[in-house]
């Protein structure tokens, strides 16, 4: 899907460039491209090499870091949405991550924690039937993980929630968005919001314990 995406913005924005370029007759461009082309592959020189490497590399920066599809989190088994539920259901994070308050660890939501509602909403939906399937075979929900913290840091949920971090500062918009796109937290990021609210920074103490 995430390859669709790219692949249609990049056909848009393609289609577009030749029409303002051409003010409405692409058939020019398209003649005078073959012109140039074989023009340049009966010479033969630096020039098509040149033009090929530096097609290649915006290819390569737009598709790793540019496209639409780099700002789509991992596909979940169940497609889940975050900005449905969240946002427009409003339903509060802890009902789905209940030990977010009390523990290291915010916990993920088993299969009964999405049967509670979807045994009456949708459900007959297909992908909630994928839900029914996962209980009556007693298999957890194999949920893909989207945020990583290294091993050797100790990162306390309980904690900064009860410091009344908001989940966005560090999950970004959840409430706005379908898939959360994934994050490996480096030490810069802790820091920086660490320096910013002026709390402890030792490194034991903190995060390394």
């Amino acid at each position: 899907m995430e390859i669709l995406i790219t692949a249609l913005t990049l056909l848009t924005l393609l289609a577009a460039a030749i029409l303002i370029g051409t003010r409405g007759r692409p058939a020019r461009f398209f003649s005078a491209l073959g012109d140039s082309l074989r023009g340049i592959w009966i010479n033969r020189g630096p020039l098509f090499w040149i033009a090929a490497s530096v097609f290649l590399a915006l290819g390569f920066v737009f598709f790793f870091y540019a496209s639409p599809a780099t700002r789509i989190g991992a596909a979940q088994p169940i497609p889940f949405s975050h900005q449905l539920h969240a946002g427009v259901k409003a339903i509060d994070c802890r009902f789905c991550h209940p030990f977010v308050e009390r523990s290291a660890h915010p916990g993920l939501p088993p299969v009964e924690k999405c049967l509670y509602c979807h045994n009456y909403i949708i459900a007959n939906h297909p992908e909630i039937r994928k839900e029914h399937t996962y209980y009556n075979t007693n298999t957890p929900t194999p949920w893909v993980k989207v945020f990583y913290v290294p091993e050797h840091v100790q990162f306390n949920h309980q904690r900064h929630i009860k410091k009344e971090v908001a989940c966005e500062s560090c999950h970004g918009d959840v409430k706005g968005t379908d898939r959360l796109k994934g994050t490996r937290f480096q030490m810069g990021f802790c820091l920086d919001c660490h320096r910013q609210r002026q709390v402890n920074l030792d490194c034991w103490l903190a995060c390394h314990s």
